[in-house]
C-alpha cells in the first residue's frame, strides 16, 4: 500500500475547507504534542495542503468568494495624498505680520518686562520706555518709522484702554495684591507692545 497523502495524514477529504483542515491540524499536535517526529509530519502535511491550495487557486481550479481577499490578488493602490494647499491669508493682512526669530521675540520681551518692574514704582515712565522700545523695534525691521509709529501708538491706546477696563474689573483682586490700577494698566500696555513690536512690522 502506498505512503498516505497530505490529506489522509490529516484525516480530511480534499474537499475540506480551510477551518476543518485548521481543526484536524490541531487536534492532532494536541494528541501527539510529546512526540516532535509526528508533530513535525503533521505541520508539513498541512503546509503542503496550503501550497497546494494556493497553487489550485492561483491556476483558477478553486472557486472563492468575492467578499475574501487574499494576499496575491493586487489590491487597488490608495489614491495619492495631497496635502491641501495652506490658506494664504490677504495680502494686505500679510504686509503687517511678521515671523520673528528667536532673538527678535527674546530681547523686546526682556526690556518690556524690565519696564513692567519699573511701573510698579512709576507708570509713566515705564509706558514712555516702552514706547520707544516698541518703536525702535518696529522701525528697525523696514525702516518705515510712520508706520512704526502708527502700529506703536495704536498698541498704546488699545493697551491702555483693555489695560484700565481690566483694572476695573479685578480691582478688589489687585488690592489684595496691593497693585495699583494703573501699574496694572501699565503692565497689560507693555504685553501688548511686546506682541505689537514682535509679530507686526
Amino acid at each position: 500500500m502506498g505512503e498516505p497523502n497530505h490529506y489522509e495524514k490529516l484525516g480530511v477529504g480534499e474537499d475540506a475547507s480551510f477551518e476543518e483542515i485548521q481543526e484536524a491540524k490541531e487536534r492532532l499536535i494536541k494528541g501527539c504534542s510529546d512526540d516532535r517526529k509526528q508533530v513535525e509530519a503533521i505541520e508539513a502535511a498541512y503546509d503542503a495542503i496550503l501550497m497546494d491550495r494556493l497553487r489550485l487557486r492561483q491556476e483558477g481550479k478553486i472557486k472563492v468568494p468575492d467578499r475574501i481577499r487574499f494576499p496575491e490578488r493586487s489590491a487597488d493602490p490608495p489614491p495619492e495624498f495631497t496635502p491641501a494647499a495652506p490658506k494664504q491669508s490677504p495680502t494686505w493682512l500679510q504686509q503687517f505680520i511678521d515671523t520673528p526669530t528667536r532673538g527678535d521675540i527674546l530681547l523686546p520681551a526682556g526690556l518690556m518686562l524690565a519696564s513692567s518692574v519699573l511701573s510698579l514704582s512709576s507708570p509713566p515712565l515705564a509706558l514712555a520706555l516702552g514706547v520707544g522700545f516698541s518703536l525702535y523695534f518696529l522701525n528697525r525691521k523696514e525702516r518705515r518709522f510712520g508706520r512704526a509709529l502708527l502700529l506703536t501708538l495704536a498698541g498704546l491706546i488699545i493697551g491702555v484702554v483693555v489695560g484700565s477696563q481690566l483694572a476695573e474689573i479685578f480691582s478688589s483682586q489687585l488690592a489684595q495684591l496691593k497693585l495699583a490700577l494703573q501699574s496694572f494698566a501699565a503692565i497689560v500696555t507693555l504685553i501688548l507692545l511686546w506682541l505689537v513690536s514682535s509679530f507686526l512690522r
